[in-house]
């Protein structure tokens, strides 16, 4: 019988862990080894970019790239972990639940948003967790011009003030306006409990930030918390009330709630504390890998982030990892000592830092370049040919 790793979801960290632990069994002609990945569709969802418009679009089929590369998929959304069986169970298709067996197991299944922190959020707020919600927002924001003209339509509340609301928040003036019409002077409000502008990042990248902002219009409410989500729109918790149709939640991301089935170490996120090797402490055959795992980036006490930057090589390495388990080789210890940030900035163009402490490189126009390449070229998977598939998932190959 063949042995199995089981890699549960298909977004960037486990696409590439089926692909690099494909690489090291196919390079030692290993085919009793059975690669399997076990996720709701054969797609990779491209997150990071689901503040942009079209977002039915932002969508990439991994079957072509799984049947190059012999990788098995199985349709179905894991429910229970059962590590004494070796066993996870999980809805396939039909609604069933299932029983897959393994002997390796990769746990991939990334982060949710959490919109139970205030009341109303969860019914009356907008969010980019996930395709089905984005497309959501954007079906939304399409439909805004058919309303009568008021305050509360033609201003956006922002709740929270990290990556993903400012690429929201500088993003939505221009596309505002070409939905509402040039005459119209939309407010896009972001709600941020920090007193600062960017508060989480370098002073050279906070000034980036308030210098954008403040050309596109974007209007900050800091040192502010949000008490409530209605039909009205946000109440701050100092009282203050912002008429608004359009309330969009970017706060609270916790990872996938089957971390919480194994018996291990998790941080604040429910991250599951892994070793050098992205094993899970205390289950030789339990690896977690991109928003699940709280992975040391290097020597110097840095942490990988819940991006997709950190978790394309997270998967290189536990795909590697994984198999080079069953093969009885050495594994490879996780480090990724580069990091850069590039940031959307909407209209006025964008930014890229380098380096945990953020030195800002490029900046408007040329920024804005870098990003595009990034996320139109960079973070998708590549083409369906096996060869250049197994060089590029290669986890000592370079990526940035």
């Amino acid at each position: 019988m063949k042995e199995k790793i089981l890699i549960l979801g298909a977004g960037f960290a486990g696409m590439w862990a089926a692909l690099s632990a494909a690489r090291l069994t196919a390079m030692h002609d290993r085919s009793d080894i059975d690669i399997v990945v076990l996720a709701p569709q054969p797609e990779l969802r491209v997150r990071p970019r689901f503040y942009e418009q079209k977002v039915e679009t932002l969508v990439s089929p991994l079957m072509p790239l799984f049947n190059a590369t012999g990788v098995r998929f199985l349709q179905g959304a894991a429910q229970r972990i059962d590590t004494q069986a070796k066993c996870v169970w999980y809805h396939n298709g039909q609604d069933e639940s299932t029983p897959e067996h393994y002997d390796r197991l990769v746990i991939a299944t990334g982060s949710r948003l959490r919109r139970d922190l205030v009341p109303g959020a969860a019914d009356r707020a907008f969010d980019l967790d996930q395709l089905e919600t984005a497309l959501r927002l954007e079906q939304h924001l399409n439909q805004l011009a058919a309303r009568p003209d008021s305050e509360a339509r033609n201003t956006v509340v922002v709740c929270g003030g990290g990556f993903t609301g400012i690429e929201v928040a500088t993003e939505l003036p221009h596309r505002l306006r070409a939905i509402l019409g040039e005459g119209c002077n939309p407010r896009v409000i972001v709600v941020e409990r920090g007193n600062v502008v960017g508060g989480r990042y370098s002073e050279a990248l906070r000034a980036v930030i308030g210098e954008a902002s403040d050309a596109l219009g974007v209007e900050w409410r800091l040192g502010a918390e949000v008490a409530e989500v209605n039909e009205q729109g946000v109440l701050l918790a100092d009282g203050e009330r912002i008429p608004s149709s359009t309330v969009i939640w970017t706060v609270g991301v916790q990872a996938s709630p089957l971390t919480a089935q194994i018996d291990a170490q998790r941080d604040g996120q429910g991250r599951l504390h892994v070793n050098e090797y992205l094993q899970v402490p205390g289950y030789e055959d339990v690896f977690a890998t991109g928003d699940v795992a709280r992975a040391a980036t290097d020597d110097k006490g840095n942490i990988a982030l819940m991006t997709c930057q950190h978790a394309i090589m997270l998967g290189r390495f536990v795909g590697h990892n994984a198999a080079a388990s069953l093969l009885g080789f050495e594994p490879l210890t996780y480090r990724q000592v580069n990091y850069v940030t590039c940031l959307d900035l909407g209209g006025w163009g964008a930014v890229y830092t380098e380096g945990w402490d953020q030195q800002v490189k490029l900046t408007r126009a040329e920024a804005k370049k870098l990003k595009l390449s990034i996320t139109s070229e960079l973070i998708y998977p590549p083409q369906a040919d096996r060869k250049i598939a197994f060089e590029t998932a290669d986890p000592l190959a370079a990526f940035v």
